[in-house]
């Protein structure tokens, strides 16, 4: 019994140093599914093509659903894609564009990065007075700072905050292969670089300076402070993801094959996936207007960048021990896309002598975007109570 156990483990460690041997019939079997998969879409082309009516946006023509369908994979397509809708979705029936953003002073621009790669980036700051505080932000997996963030940071700068953000390489409307990430430490520096520069603008240097990271921004927010630990007044997390919720990771042995096979196609879209929308807005109305933001991220995860936010959430959760600066979490009860329970680990964990934990009760991941609007009107206000309650300037 002894052997036959000594045997198994034997043939078990020697798969572990050669995975890629032991997985190439389940690689080359995937790669098949794939090109059925194809020839199926091929067969179903003529049907789409006749369904073309039902699959259109409201209120959408054949141009811009056009647009909307094309292939995102390079910046130029997105930012055709977001100039052709901007005025729709700025006028799409949801609290975050109700605010008048009379008097405020929005900028956008793009912007070469010391890795050579053009970033988008957007401001918002009161027009009438000096900001209370500078806010920096940290978008989520997919997402881009050009859709429901415009609501949000509108609301900021009427409260009267400087608001600052940007899209990561390849996402949104920054340069890069849409939705991939061949290293995450290489976007949060990215993303240190650009914040960096703003903050020592003349104008802002007695202002506090917060990160405001939503999801994976919240990854983006947490790296940020552990690599510069002494560099912001405090962070704003809403549904970090430190960990991803058990329900959205693969199995076990999926995640092995896609680890193998990361190296191989590490551009490959093939990681399942939950509907994430479905996962992440609870109200039914505010789901459907997720398909206006036609630059997001929709497609299966590339392997590597699965891989990368996977690596990222792990070193995260052997971290919480040292984030320091003070932080306020908040995150839904419901959420099945990044887990609340470590949210609370991070809560109990951090060092930070200045720490708040709001939950909310059957709410989803997007408490911002998704929920109904009472609740959204919630966690924004305990956002900005928090805010105020740490922007004094300093002297």
């Amino acid at each position: 019994m002894r052997n036959t156990r000594n045997a198994s483990l034997a043939s078990e460690i020697s798969i572990w140093r050669s995975p890629i041997p032991y997985l190439f019939g389940e690689l080359k079997a995937e790669i098949c599914l794939e090109r059925k998969k194809k020839r199926k879409e091929e067969k179903l082309l003529f049907w789409k093509s006749s369904m073309k009516k039902q699959l259109q946006l409201p209120g959408v023509d054949a141009k811009l659903q056009k647009i909307a369908d094309s292939n995102m994979d390079e910046a130029p397509a997105r930012r055709r894609a977001r100039e052709a809708f901007k005025d729709i979705q700025l006028n799409i029936d949801h609290i975050l564009f109700k605010t008048p953003c009379d008097g405020l002073n929005m900028k956008e621009s793009y912007e070469v990065n010391s890795r050579g790669i053009e970033i988008f980036s957007k401001s918002w700051l009161p027009g009438a007075s000096k900001p209370k505080a500078i806010v920096f932000f940290c978008h989520g997996y997919g997402d881009t700072c050009s859709f429901f963030f415009e609501g949000i940071a509108r609301k900021m700068a009427v409260a009267g905050y400087g608001v600052f953000a940007m899209d990561y390489p390849g996402f949104g409307l920054s340069e890069g292969l849409h939705g991939y990430i061949p290293s995450f430490d290489s976007l949060v520096d990215d993303v240190i670089e650009h914040y960096s520069k703003i903050k020592e603008n003349p104008e802002f240097h007695s202002l506090r300076t917060f990160i405001f990271g939503e999801s994976m921004g919240g990854a983006v927010a947490l790296k940020m402070h552990l690599k510069q630990p002494k560099a912001w007044d405090g962070a704003v997390l809403v549904a970090p993801m430190c960990k991803i919720a058990d329900d959205m990771v693969p199995s076990k042995l999926v995640t092995h094959m896609l680890i193998a096979m990361a190296n191989v196609f590490p551009k490959r879209k093939m990681v399942p996936q939950k509907d994430l929308a479905e996962a992440a807005f609870r109200d039914s109305k505010k789901k459907e207007q997720t398909k206006f933001n036609v630059i997001a991220y929709k497609d299966k995860p590339r392997l590597w960048t699965a891989l990368e936010m996977l690596r990222t959430t792990q070193e995260i959760d052997e971290r919480l021990e040292e984030v320091s600066l003070p932080i306020l979490i908040l995150h839904g009860e419901a959420d099945t896309v990044t887990d609340p329970s470590i949210s609370k680990a991070l809560y109990e964990k951090a060092k930070s002598l200045d720490k708040t934990l709001k939950l909310y009760k059957d709410a989803y991941h997007s408490l911002l975007e998704g929920e109904p609007d009472e609740l959204i009107n919630q966690v924004f206000g305990d956002i900005i109570s928090w805010l105020d309650d740490h922007s004094s300037q300093r002297t």
